[in-house]
């Protein structure tokens, strides 16, 4: 009779260590540190081992732990050093293709990797880990590299600007699959840790409904919430007669416009349409708007359907023709934008 099958997530941490990261040092440490510990905690209450990769890149590129049970896992602090240019190509080329080599025998295996950097490619042509030195070649190696990976890898990046991203998008990476950090100070760098952390906890639920891999890890548009990630996540609609739909008209508080539109307000019963970005905190609840027929989907597999961890966590309203995320609000004061609609549980 066969064994069952396991779920083994082979996870890489990729990050910069050139010498305009050493203000920020400690605090990748800290970050990924962090990281780790949330990925042990999460592989023990959903049952899935998880293996930890760590590469560290500057004018060449270093893999410093290699496919280690995450349970036993030390800290970053002793193997992250700055010092140097930036080989971010070279990186997620040797990073992808050493993972590559990695058994995948007797388990349901699945490979997420992070590439973090504070900057521009400017020293991969010059990497002896690089396969040439040819700049065009090298970008040109990387969008081969992803266009051609199996289903069960996922491959994302976090870039410092726009212009990171333009040049991400140049090389491949899906565009829901790259990120942008404030690379200036410990608090970007700590809210980069909360969207990888998002990521990661989308990517982990998933893999339990089934999921292989992700083009839209750091997305909540159409790529990440439709109408087949909602049946996976085990949604069900909720019964139309217990919720309302609610048109706001001009800006106002939650509670002020529940109670202008006739309704009794009831903390916790109210829900406003997310329509920028913000932060979520680990016990708002969570439902999805189907536009086209106005059922809504909530419980707590709409918080896992987001990716969302049970900590504060920074999420952005991406654009999506079908469906519209609310997050519950416990404030009286809750600012509701005009134009946007508000969900009223009854």
């Amino acid at each position: 009779m066969p064994g069952v099958q396991n779920y083994i997530n082979h996870v890489a941490l990729v990050l910069d260590a050139s010498s305009s990261m050493s203000h920020l040092s400690r605090k990748v440490v800290e970050v990924a540190d962090q990281q780790i510990t949330y990925l042990a905690r999460r592989s023990q209450e959903l049952d899935q081992e998880t293996r930890v990769t760590v590469y560290v890149f500057a004018d060449k590129v270093e893999c410093v732990i290699y496919d280690k049970d995450v349970l036993r896992m030390p800290s970053l602090k002793e193997m992250y050093r700055t010092g140097g240019m930036t080989a971010l190509l070279a990186a997620t080329l040797k990073s992808q293709g050493e993972l590559g080599q990695t058994a995948q025998l007797y388990g349901d295996h699945s490979f997420l990797t992070f590439v973090l950097t504070d900057g521009q490619e400017n020293a991969s042509h010059r990497c002896p880990d690089a396969p040439s030195t040819n700049p065009r070649e090298l970008v040109q190696a990387v969008a081969q590299l992803v266009a051609t990976q199996q289903d069960n890898w996922t491959l994302a990046v976090l870039v410092p600007d726009q212009m990171g991203k333009r040049e991400a998008m140049q090389c491949g990476f899906p565009k829901d699959n790259i990120a942008i950090w404030d690379a200036t100070s410990t608090q970007g760098l700590e809210e980069a840790g909360q969207v990888i952390q998002q990521a990661t906890e989308k990517f982990m639920v998933g893999r339990a409904q089934g999921i292989r891999g992700s083009r839209a890890v750091f997305s909540t548009g159409a790529d990440a919430v439709n109408k087949d990630t909602i049946e996976a996540a085990g949604l069900t609609p909720v019964d139309p007669a217990k919720y309302q739909l609610i048109p706001v008209a001009r800006d106002a508080g939650i509670r002020e416009w529940v109670v202008e539109c006739g309704h009794t307000y009831r903390t916790g019963g109210a829900y406003y349409q997310l329509s920028k970005a913000e932060k979520i905190q680990a016990g708002k609840q969570i439902a999805v708007l189907e536009k086209k027929t106005d059922r809504v989907f909530t419980g707590p597999q709409a918080r896992a359907l987001l990716g969302l961890p049970d900590t504060e966590v920074r999420v952005k309203a991406d654009h999506n023709d079908d469906f519209t995320i609310f997050v519950q609000s416990t404030s009286v004061n809750r600012k509701l934008v005009a134009h946007t609609r508000l969900l009223l549980m009854i």
